[in-house]
C-alpha cells in the first residue's frame, strides 16, 4: 500500500440523494455525510515530528533501522482506525422487503453477526474490540447483509465509547429502515483496562440496545440472544 501522505486529502465529494424514497445526505446524517479529512502534506510532517519527539520521551530509540519509520507508521495507523468519520453514502441504499403483509412480517428477525470490530477509547485513545450482532424486523425495506458490517465499522473506527457505538447503530438502523423493531449486541475487550491500572485479564464487556419491538416482547429478546449465540445475560434480557 502506498503510505504518501499527499493521498489522503483531496476535493469533498457532491451530496445528494441516495436510494428511492429513502433520506437525503446532510452534515447532520453523520453515518451518511461523506467528509473526507483534510491533512497537508505539511502538517503531516509536522505531527510526525511531534510524534516522534513523544515516543523519544518515552523511551523509543527512534533512529534506529526498525523504529526510523515509526512515527510515520503510527500516524498512518491512526488515520486508517479511525476512517468512520469520513462517513459511507453506500449505507442508505435499501431494497423493498420480501414480506408483504400478515403477522410473520413483525416477528421475522434478520440478524447479522459476529461481525468483528476495533475501536479506539475516547478516553486513553487505546484500543477496544469485540464482536457485533445486530438484528432488525423489517418493515418495508431491508438492507443487503454487508451493509449492517458497513455500518458496524463505520461507528467503530472512530474515538468512541462501546455504549455509544451501539446507541448509533440502533439509531441510524432505525432512521434509515423504520422497522418494526432493532436490536444490537456488543462483546467487547477493553486494553485500557488490561494494560494499565486494573488489568481485567480476560474480561470482557456487553452491551445492548433496543427499539420498538423488541421492547415490547421479551420472547423475542431471548430469540435474538439465542439466534446471537448469547445466553442473555442478567439485566439485558
Amino acid at each position: 500500500m502506498n503510505d504518501a501522505p499527499d493521498q489522503i486529502h483531496g476535493p469533498p465529494p457532491v451530496a445528494g440523494m441516495v436510494g428511492e424514497r429513502l433520506v437525503r445526505i446532510t452534515d447532520e446524517i453523520e453515518w451518511a455525510a461523506v467528509s473526507p479529512r483534510q491533512i497537508t502534506p505539511d502538517e503531516w510532517q509536522r505531527f510526525e515530528e511531534y510524534l516522534k519527539e513523544i515516543f523519544e520521551a518515552l523511551g523509543l530509540a527512534a533512529e534506529s533501522a526498525a523504529t526510523a519509520d515509526t512515527p510515520r507508521r503510527f500516524l498512518r495507523a491512526l488515520f486508517d482506525a479511525t476512517s468512520g468519520y469520513e462517513g459511507d453514502e453506500k449505507l442508505v441504499t435499501a431494497f423493498e422487503t420480501e414480506c408483504h403483509g400478515g403477522s410473520d412480517c413483525r416477528i421475522s428477525q434478520i440478524i447479522e453477526g459476529p461481525i468483528p470490530f476495533f475501536s479506539l477509547c475516547e478516553h486513553h485513545s487505546l484500543p477496544f474490540f469485540g464482536k457485533a450482532y445486530v438484528g432488525y424486523i423489517a418493515h418495508e425495506h431491508i438492507l443487503g447483509l454487508s451493509k449492517l458490517t458497513r455500518l458496524v465499522r463505520l461507528f467503530a473506527r472512530r474515538f468512541s465509547m462501546q455504549e455509544r457505538i451501539g446507541r448509533q447503530l440502533a439509531e441510524s438502523l432505525q432512521q434509515i429502515l423504520q422497522p418494526h423493531g432493532v436490536a444490537v449486541h456488543l462483546e467487547a475487550v477493553h486494553l485500557c483496562t488490561q494494560m494499565r491500572g486494573v488489568r481485567e485479564i480476560e474480561s470482557s464487556t456487553r452491551t445492548t440496545h433496543w427499539r420498538g419491538t423488541y421492547d415490547e416482547d421479551p420472547q423475542l429478546r431471548a430469540e435474538f440472544f439465542t439466534l446471537c449465540g448469547q445466553r442473555g445475560p442478567a439485566g439485558l434480557g
